[in-house]
């Protein structure tokens, strides 16, 4: 029996909960060929396979209600692109600040996170601006919340944060202060397997 504390040290996912974790994820694929219709899941779960140290990774997708699934394949590198597929912004990955500077120069009500250390943590990068937009033209996400996006160095610098979400048929990409956080915005994640 694998000790939690290992598994978690060594980013494992236990062979059960990987198990119940792949079923889910060929589930999600199956049930969403709209999201990658040139693709079969045995490609997929090969590739999986290979790279077992992925998993952990997918696994906290789907703990901090992601709903990670397959939306890209890049055949020059032979990778899979997973993206979190979550109807709103993660329910777990909310009330965040931009990054970890933010969160150590938040004073007062300091949030539990920041969307980037918490990516980092995970494995996983916040979406950019394009590739969020592309993640819309596949289907319609954030219709209630908001979802950081990575920031250009620029507008970091100065104190600033983007955003994005999608109102009136349209992705707003807007911006706030980094130290900021609300219940309904958090991030999404994108893992090349």
């Amino acid at each position: 029996m694998t000790n939690p504390s290992e598994s978690i040290a060594k980013k494992e996912v236990p062979v059960e909960q990987c198990e119940e974790l792949l079923s889910i994820l060929k589930s999600r694929f199956e049930d969403n060929m709209h999201r990658h219709s040139e693709l079969e899941w045995a490609t997929v779960q090969a590739k999986l396979d290979a790279n077992t140290e992925k998993l952990w990774s997918l696994n906290e997708m789907e703990r901090t209600g992601g709903e990670p699934d397959v939306i890209g394949y890049d055949k020059e590198t032979n990778t899979f692109m997973f993206c979190d597929c979550s109807a709103e912004s993660p329910s777990g990955r909310r009330s965040v600040c931009y990054d970890p500077e933010s969160l150590e120069s938040r004073k007062k009500n300091k949030p539990a996170h920041s969307a980037v250390g918490m990516a980092t943590e995970m494995g996983i990068e916040l979406l950019d601006e394009e590739q969020y937009r592309a993640l819309q033209q596949i289907e319609t996400f954030d219709k209630k919340t908001s979802t950081w996006i990575q920031t250009p160095s620029t507008i970091r610098k100065l104190g600033g944060g983007l955003f994005c979400d999608f109102r009136f048929d349209t992705v707003f990409v807007y911006h706030n202060g980094v130290e900021s956080y609300y219940a309904a915005r958090g991030f999404r994640g994108i893992l090349y397997v």
